[in-house]
């Protein structure tokens, strides 16, 4: 398989604007290249002790995006066929009217193409076991220590869908997930991944999960992941669509049938997510939201609130937001 890369010449904070403006045209997952400096949790997945210094941060940034070639030469995006000419076209265009209301460096725009990647075994050499509170999560490829035999374990392979939960936005959505579910819990997790918040939701005593998510891979990936973790498959009914958009998926969801609906998505995606999924939750449902950076709380807020929804909490970590809300009885 092969596939086109678009690389885009930016500044670190821009990274998020330009992620989410592009997810809107069928462009995501993509390849953050920066000279921030790694944090402390970051330095303890590495395989050394001690890294070297990098280069001082410059501010510049690329982001990477990667869409499959296709035998006649276009590329499939959201299930249609495009041109790369096309597709070029389109990020060119949304970087412009990006750079009419924020700075975004350069903006410029290069293309290549590169042949398949084994994206899953790449993430080994990464990814170790860590905490989270009193939670242990590990890969398949590593062993639970004697101290640990006591801890409630995630296992948990990051997959093509990515999510591992070392990101602070997932630790946020576990957290106040703890606090809200009960024995006869029905969740709907949208932007599920590779299904790490469903399957703790299990794991807390949910009585069952529903997910959504645009990426194929997402489907495999929850498998392979509730398996491993003893998760039956009545239990966590997995759904590929837009949710937002996509009737049949709204339908298919189902309508007035959720205690607690989780969003680890964006803040410009879970601003027009939330007037619709209010209408899959129940009168006094809650609604748990992360993904947001920290100057995008308030929009979020106000979407919540637009929405008929109560504020109940805003929780923080590093630089990122979980709001939690609920449905008017």
């Amino acid at each position: 398989m092969k596939w086109v890369r678009f690389r885009i010449k930016t500044i670190t904070d821009a990274e998020d604007i330009i992620i989410s403006t592009l997810y809107d045209i069928g462009l995501e997952g993509a390849q953050i290249e920066d000279k921030i400096p790694l944090t402390p949790l970051e330095k303890e997945q590495m395989f050394v002790d001690i890294l070297p210094d990098g280069p001082a941060d410059d501010g510049l940034a690329y982001l990477s995006f990667f869409v499959e070639k296709q035998e006649d030469g276009s590329l499939k995006v959201n299930e249609e066929s495009v041109s790369c000419q096309e597709m070029l076209a389109s990020i060119e265009s949304e970087l412009e009217d990006l750079k009419l209301f924020c700075d975004i460096g350069e903006g410029t725009v290069a293309v290549d193409e590169t042949e398949d990647v084994d994206w899953i075994n790449n993430w080994k050499q990464y990814f170790h076991q860590f905490y989270i509170d009193d939670i242990l999560v590990i890969p398949s490829w590593e062993e639970i220590k004697p101290e640990d035999s006591a801890k409630l374990v995630l296992h948990i392979d990051p997959g093509t869908a990515f999510g591992t939960g070392m990101h602070e936005t997932t630790q946020l959505c576990i957290r106040q997930l703890r606090k809200y579910i009960t024995p006869e819990t029905e969740l709907l997790d949208v932007g599920t991944g590779s299904g790490i918040l469903g399957i703790l939701s299990l794991m807390f005593g949910a009585k069952h999960v529903v997910g959504t998510d645009l990426d194929p891979c997402a489907v495999p990936a929850v498998e392979e992941n509730c398996e491993v973790n003893g998760i039956r498959k009545d239990q966590f009914d997995m759904m590929i669509g837009n949710i937002i958009s996509d009737k049949d998926i709204q339908d298919r969801v189902g309508y007035g049938k959720y205690d607690i609906v989780v969003a680890n998505i964006l803040a410009d995606v879970l601003v027009p997510l939330t007037p619709v999924i209010v209408n899959q939750m129940k009168p006094g449902a809650v609604y748990i939201t992360s993904g947001i950076i920290d100057d995008k709380e308030q929009t979020v807020v106000d979407a919540v609130k637009a929405a008929g929804l109560k504020v109940l909490e805003v929780t923080y970590q590093g630089e990122w937001v979980s709001v939690t809300a609920q449905k008017v009885q």
